[in-house]
Parts: structure tokens; C-alpha cells; sequence
């Protein structure tokens, strides 16, 4: 694929540390070899911290900006400076508030806007105002189906606007997994409200009832406006000391190597990337019959699924796969390497980046 593309701009202004901010620094990686590639990110927050470990400073630049309002004149200067200076001609939005400010940086500019779309959405946004400020959007891409019926539901299109499914691609090292003393438990994640950690916790109550002793590691950092209200619910958990608090960790492998079971009971995935990673383990995965999961079954991916938000249902077969460990034989990984290839996502995003 020796075509190369316009100046691109990877613009993610969430101040989080969860999927979508690595993705954003993701796929800059894997478009850099195509392209010049810039990142723009919010200042003094989870992408400019990581810069060191994530990002190649000979393919890729990073330009950061403080603002303390979604829709602001200094973030509309500022984004409209740094796309004049780099001579960009694509931007992938990974964000959805900041679109407000993007609409007015781009005025009267040749930009090829596509919009990437990797969480549920709840309420519609096809008001006047949205539908000016999606107007000058070219592409939607969303990661798996169900955003893609998501996004034409939630989001207004412009006449000229497109949709496009576009898988991720995952990288996979060779899996080592260690034999545990006792059943070792996983959820990978941003701990926020809906993403499952909660419902995991409660679920582990069967295995206290049965005598099967069990750890717990809840691998994530905290959505700032949840962490008081989990950590008030966690302290009032009797078996609390079984559940590891890991926090946000660059080496998640190293826990799905020692994980006999991944639970993970999300309200709202898009197509969670920790989820499909987990997989490629060929471990038992449990999740909830909702979104996106549906969808990777339909796919071929192995895993369990219980009823939406029936933690009865949860306790049940969290109890039964514990019990029954050794008869699980999933085969996901050549599947999954096949479905989210490289050269796929690539040659997709190649189609619609000028």
C-alpha cells in the first residue's frame, strides 16, 4: 500500500484515560506510515502523558490545548491555528462535544471531517443546532453495527455525509497463561457508571455462597465523576478484600494471562476493545445480552452471555463456568485475527481520507 494521504489530524480533547483515548493514539500509530500525522489532544491529560510510551515523534507531532468549555473562542483559534500550521486535510474526530467548536474552526476550510464513533449514544441530536454543526461532517464511522443503527438513529446527517463501518484492528502477542492457585477473575475497563464493575462485584456473591475462594482484579482508572460512588459501594462489599483495585495499567496482558474467567456485565460497549482482547485468550468471557455482543457472536466469537441486567442470570453462569473451567475450549484468536485485520482497517480508512 504504497499510496500516501493528505495531512491528517487525530483530534481527541477527552481529559479521560479509557478506550477511546487509546484508540485515538492507536490508530495515529498505525495511519502514520501512510500519512503525516498529527494529534491533538487536551493539555496536561491522559494522551500528552503517555506520549513517551505510545507515540514516534519521527512520524508523529502532538499539539495539546488547555480550554475549560466545550465551545469556546480560544478552542476554535487554537484548533483553526494548528490545522492551518500543519496543512491538514483530514481530521477523525474521536469525541462528540467538542464537534460544537470544530464546526466554527472549519469554516470556510477544505477539511475531509470524519467523525469516529465508538460508544452508545442515548438521546437524539437532530435539533437545528446539531444538524448545523454535523452538516459539514463527511464520514460517520462506527466500529461495529450496532453504532452504525446507533448513529443514523442519534446523529442528523448532512446531504453530503456518509456512513462507514469500520472494524479495529488488534495486535496479538504471543499468549502466556499462568496456572492460579484459586479462580482468578477480570474486568478490564474505565470504572464509570454502566460499565459493569459493579454488577461483576455483586455477581461474585454466588461464588462466596458456594466456598469457592476467588480474587478479583478490576483493571481500570476512574471516571471522575463515579469514583466516589463506586468506591462508597465498594467499601460496603463484605468480601471486599477479594477484589483488586488495580487501576490504569500499560501491561493489561500480564492479568489476562492469570484471568480464568473475564466478567464483564456492561450497560452501553460500543465493541469493547478489552472484551475482544480478552477473547483472543480463549478464556471463558461472560457479558450481558446487549449492544454490541450480539453482534461478535454473530461473527463466530465464543463467549457467554446472559440476559441484559439479569445478575441473577450473572450469578448463575458466572457459577457454572466455575465449576466447569476445564471443559471450556474456545478457539477465537485465528477468528478474531481475521475479522479485525490490519490490512482491512487500513485499506477502509485509505478509501475515505483524501
Amino acid at each position: 500500500m504504497e499510496i500516501r494521504k493528505g495531512n491528517t489530524a487525530i483530534i481527541c480533547l477527552s481529559p479521560f484515560s479509557g478506550g477511546m483515548e487509546i484508540d485515538s493514539i492507536k490508530l495515529a500509530k498505525k495511519l502514520s506510515e501512510f500519512m503525516s500525522i498529527t494529534i491533538i489532544a487536551k493539555k496536561d491529560c491522559f494522551i500528552e502523558s503517555q506520549k513517551d510510551e505510545y507515540l514516534d515523534f519521527n512520524a508523529i507531532a502532538l499539539e495539546t490545548i488547555s480550554f475549560s468549555s466545550n465551545l469556546s473562542l480560544g478552542l476554535i483559534l487554537k484548533i483553526r491555528e494548528i490545522v492551518k500550521k500543519q496543512k491538514i486535510k483530514n481530521v477523525i474526530f474521536f469525541g462528540a462535544s467538542e464537534l460544537k467548536s470544530l464546526y466554527f474552526s472549519f469554516l470556510a476550510l477544505d477539511i475531509n471531517l470524519i467523525v469516529r464513533h465508538g460508544t452508545t449514544k442515548s438521546s437524539p441530536k437532530k435539533d437545528f443546532f446539531h444538524k448545523l454543526i454535523y452538516s459539514g461532517v463527511n464520514y460517520h464511522v462506527s466500529i461495529c453495527n450496532h453504532l452504525l443503527k446507533n448513529v443514523r438513529y442519534i446523529i442528523p446527517f448532512g446531504k453530503n455525509t456518509q456512513e462507514k463501518l469500520i472494524y479495529s484492528s488488534f495486535e496479538f502477542n504471543e499468549n502466556i497463561k499462568v496456572k492460579n492457585d484459586i479462580l482468578t477473575l477480570c474486568h478490564v475497563g474505565r470504572i464509570a457508571e454502566g460499565k459493569g464493575q459493579t454488577d461483576a462485584i455483586k455477581a461474585c456473591s454466588i461464588l462466596i455462597d458456594n466456598n469457592i475462594d476467588f480474587e478479583f482484579n478490576i483493571v481500570g482508572g476512574f471516571d471522575n465523576t463515579y469514583e466516589r460512588n463506586f468506591l462508597e459501594f465498594y467499601n460496603q462489599c463484605e468480601y471486599k478484600d477479594k477484589i483488586n483495585l488495580i487501576g490504569f495499567s500499560k501491561d493489561v496482558k500480564l492479568y489476562l494471562g492469570r484471568t480464568d474467567i473475564f466478567l464483564f456485565p456492561s450497560y452501553g460497549e460500543g465493541l469493547g476493545n478489552a472484551f475482544i482482547e480478552a477473547l483472543s485468550y480463549d478464556i471463558p468471557c461472560i457479558s450481558y445480552n446487549n449492544t454490541s455482543f450480539p453482534e461478535l457472536r454473530s461473527l463466530g466469537l465464543e463467549f457467554e452471555m446472559v440476559e441484559n441486567k439479569n445478575i441473577e442470570m450473572l450469578k448463575d453462569k458466572l457459577l457454572s463456568v466455575s465449576k466447569s473451567l476445564d471443559t471450556f475450549t474456545y478457539n477465537n484468536k485465528k477468528n478474531i485475527k481475521e475479522r479485525f485485520s490490519l490490512n482491512i482497517e487500513i485499506a477502509n480508512y485509505m478509501n475515505i481520507l483524501k
